[in-house]
């Protein structure tokens, strides 16, 4: 059975039988975990290998672990800071800031890996315009070549540890004040004014091998008439064709408020696909994930199956073995000379 184009949520941590129905449907293809899902290490390393047993290949595993606001796994694992302390750091150590962001980018893998996570979305590739409080300090820095160094640096500690990196939220969430989980956000500017500035991370990161990235539900209405993540223009023209990416595209969760410009969820899901999206997530709605399920039925493309395979994670050692592991104990004192503030954990 091939990885079918749509990731979708559990409501606890431990699989239910409707889960696992819905998880042997043909268009499923990969789960996000949140914190709801997670108790303990290893807890939630039973339940990862529970999902890949399921299905051969094994379905796609992923969770947000940015750090700072955004970290879904906490207990067990290391604390670890937003992405604008990095960005902080360059400031006054460039080379230092970046031998940071790659020993913090291989520390979140590892830590993920070592309980079996595919995919972790990140790293944050918007800029930080100061105006949009739903990315602020999720961003690395306000200057995109910045943005771009601290971004590659993350992500070669991440392949270290086995892990591919999926950048967010292209072509740029960044330039909006309004948060598009509550409703769509409209950036005024123009191409000319988002190619010279919020591309830039994104066209490095690309030309460096980048493996993932998710689209954000922000329309830019001098540019295109529908949010990036539903745009053909977007995701054809700018991503695929003029920045030349290869790799795997995933819509933003098509139950965020910037995403209800299509209300039945089957249409909604099938015209991000359409647009050019690999995969689809949904959460937080498990009767709008069984319709989208059911609706997209057995619908395979080759080339975004063989894009998503191309995820799944590496290597990877237990927790114990780990924690005992030389590179991870310097990677966590790295961490706490890093002026880290304790966090609320939201869904975002």
């Amino acid at each position: 059975m091939t990885l079918g184009p749509l990731m979708v949520d559990l409501a606890g941590t431990a699989l239910t039988e409707d889960e696992r129905e819905l998880l042997r449907r043909p268009a499923v293809g990969g789960v996000i975990l949140f914190t709801r899902n997670f108790e303990t290490p290893a807890q939630v390393a039973a339940l990862i290998e529970e999902i890949h047993a399921l299905r051969t290949p094994p379905l796609l595993v992923a969770v947000d672990q940015e750090g700072g606001r955004v970290q879904r796994f906490r207990e067990g694992f290391t604390r670890l800071p937003p992405m604008a302390r990095l960005g902080e750091l360059y400031d006054r150590n460039p080379r230092e800031a970046l031998r940071a962001a790659r020993e913090i980018g291989w520390l979140t893998a590892a830590e993920l890996r070592a309980v079996g996570v595919d995919i972790d979305f990140a790293p944050v590739l918007d800029i930080d315009r100061r105006c949009c409080p739903v990315i602020g300090d999720r961003a690395f820095h306000a200057q995109p070549e910045v943005v771009a160094e601290l971004a590659h640096a993350w992500s070669a500690g991440a392949r270290e540890a086995g892990m591919q990196s999926v950048g967010k939220h292209f072509p740029g969430h960044g330039g909006v004040r309004e948060d598009s989980h509550l409703t769509l956000p409209a950036d005024d500017r123009d191409f000319a004014d988002v190619r010279m500035s919020d591309l830039i991370p994104f066209e490095r990161m690309i030309h460096q091998g980048l493996a993932g990235i998710m689209a954000a539900h922000v329309v830019f209405p001098r540019i295109a008439p529908e949010p990036a993540g539903f745009s053909r223009f977007w995701l054809h023209e700018v991503l695929r064709r003029t920045l030349a990416f290869e790799g795997a595209v995933f819509s933003d969760d098509l139950n965020m408020a910037g995403a209800r410009v299509i209300d039945d969820p089957v249409a909604r899901a099938r015209h991000c696909l359409d647009a050019g999206a690999d995969m689809v997530i949904i959460c937080n709605a498990p009767e709008e994930a069984r319709r989208m399920a059911e609706g997209l039925g057995d619908r395979i493309e080759p080339a975004s199956a063989l894009r998503l395979a191309r995820l799944h994670g590496s290597g990877g050692i237990t927790f114990d073995a780990l924690r005992k592991a030389e590179r991870w104990q310097s990677a966590r004192r790295l961490v706490e000379r890093i002026d880290i503030e304790p966090f609320l954990d939201m869904d975002l």
